[in-house]
């Protein structure tokens, strides 16, 4: 007898991965418990849950595969699932991130197109420098200004090791922006203030606590400007510390990764996030427009360029350049304007010019 055949004869050998069809709809996470990222340590994620109350905890999660190409940095509020109850061994699974209100970046050069996201959600970015060993670099800062710009926080600039030296030739090169500086208060006529238990002067750390408060604020800085000494001053923390190595004048790193820190007198909304020491800071991600504005004492010249003006010293009718000339940028306009050449990469100075006298380099 002849046997008809219909779909229904079919018979389907079962799938190891599952024969449900993927489906375009994604969970919405309606009830995902929202949380602080403090700290990122190989594919694990610490979060702040329930800040400032009772029930506030410390949880630990991974990051769902949806968010697997999304970097996810220490000041990043996202929504967690699972496991919140902060309990040993426990593991919560992070499934969202909250809009950003800022984001700070940098690229490794200013040819490498690719983005690295510092830290999210700050308010304030302070730019740690040393008077003396290792020398402040004001190319660095400009640039840390410049990416600060870019993101839309206010950078603060604090100099450390003051007893060293006297900042007077930073100070004057700052004189015509509007730049905040932190710096020792026996500096300006006081008497000398006693050191705290890191070694810092105490009247440093009270200033610099003062700006930070109800602010997310990031530490940025060479290794060996004792930017972790004040950040443990401040906190209680015990984040590692190390001296500047005598033959390179440099840093040795001993943070290796951000990591947000309260106040030891916590403040509702005050959060430190110490950066492990950087010895670059690439531009690549901002546009030359952006550059130009952050060099608030010398953007204004920038009205009477003639369009595509790169500001190069071959730039015929250059504005900026004209400005410098006229004086309308003070005393430190030539040096303030050699600075912004080189983050344009338009600068025709050799290496050895750029070294500026009185210890400060570019």
């Amino acid at each position: 007898m002849r046997r008809s055949w219909d779909e229904s004869d079919v018979r389907v050998r079962p799938n190891k991965k599952g024969s449900r069809p993927r489906t375009k709809d994604r969970p919405s996470y309606n009830k995902a418990e929202l949380g602080r990222i403090i700290t990122v340590d190989r594919g694990r994620y610490t979060a702040v849950l329930d800040e400032n109350t009772d029930s506030e905890r410390t949880v630990t999660a991974v990051r769902a595969k949806d968010l697997r190409r999304t970097p996810v940095v220490p000041g990043d509020i996202v929504g967690l699932v699972g496991d919140t109850s902060g309990k040993p061994d426990t593991l919560a699974r992070l499934v969202t991130i909250q809009e950003r209100t800022s984001l700070l970046r940098r690229s490794a050069d200013d040819t490498d197109p690719v983005e690295r996201v510092v830290v999210a959600n700050a308010d304030q970015l302070v730019i740690v420098v040393a008077a003396q060993n290792p020398e402040p670099r004001t190319g660095f800062i400009d640039r840390s200004i410049a990416a600060a710009f870019d993101a839309g926080i206010t950078p603060v600039l604090c100099i450390t090791k003051t007893d060293l030296k006297h900042p007077q030739e930073l100070l004057d090169y700052y004189a015509n922006t509007g730049l905040q500086i932190v710096l020792s208060k026996s500096l300006d006529g006081l008497a000398p203030s006693e050191e705290n238990a890191q070694g810092l002067d105490a009247s440093l750390v009270e200033q610099v606590s003062e700006h930070l408060q109800g602010q997310v604020s990031v530490l940025l800085g060479h290794s060996g400007v004792g930017k972790s000494t004040l950040v443990n001053a401040l906190t209680g923390a015990d984040r590692a510390t190390s001296h500047v190595n005598a033959h390179t004048g440099r840093g040795r790193h001993t943070s290796s990764s951000a990591l947000a820190v309260r106040p030891a007198e916590r403040t509702a909304g005050t959060w430190i996030i110490d950066t492990p020491g950087i010895r670059s800071f690439g531009l690549a991600h901002i546009e030359p427009e952006t550059i130009v504005a952050s060099f608030e004492d010398l953007a204004p010249g920038s009205a009477d360029c003639p369009k595509g003006c790169e500001h190069s010293p071959a730039s015929a009718g250059c504005g900026i350049i004209a400005y410098v000339n006229s004086g309308q940028a003070g005393d430190s306009g030539q040096a303030r304007l050699e600075s912004l050449q080189k983050l344009l990469n338009v600068s025709t100075e050799t290496d050895a010019d750029s070294e500026k006298e009185l210890g400060i380099v570019l």
